[in-house]
């Protein structure tokens, strides 16, 4: 998250230094890759622990959590 935070920062002073739009649009990319790459990582931690443990303690709990996720997975598909 540093290292996108800091793209960040290097975006915005790409863009105070009026840099060529297309090298920061090619870095916004990269931003918007490395968000997406946490989201799919921060996707499987929760069906890892989340949703195995609610699967575990019961049906509906375990049918709620997955439900909770495919929502997740279809909003970071959606961005």
């Amino acid at each position: 998250m540093r290292r996108i935070e800091g793209q960040v920062r290097g975006v915005s002073r790409m863009i105070e230094e009026d840099t060529y739009c297309i090298d920061v649009l090619t870095q916004i990319s990269a931003i918007n890759a490395a968000l997406h790459a946490v989201g799919v990582t921060l996707l499987h931690d929760h069906m890892s622990h989340c949703v195995a443990d609610a699967a575990r303690e019961s049906p509906e709990a375990g049918e709620a959590k997955i439900a909770e996720a495919s929502a997740a997975i279809a909003r970071l598909i959606k961005s």
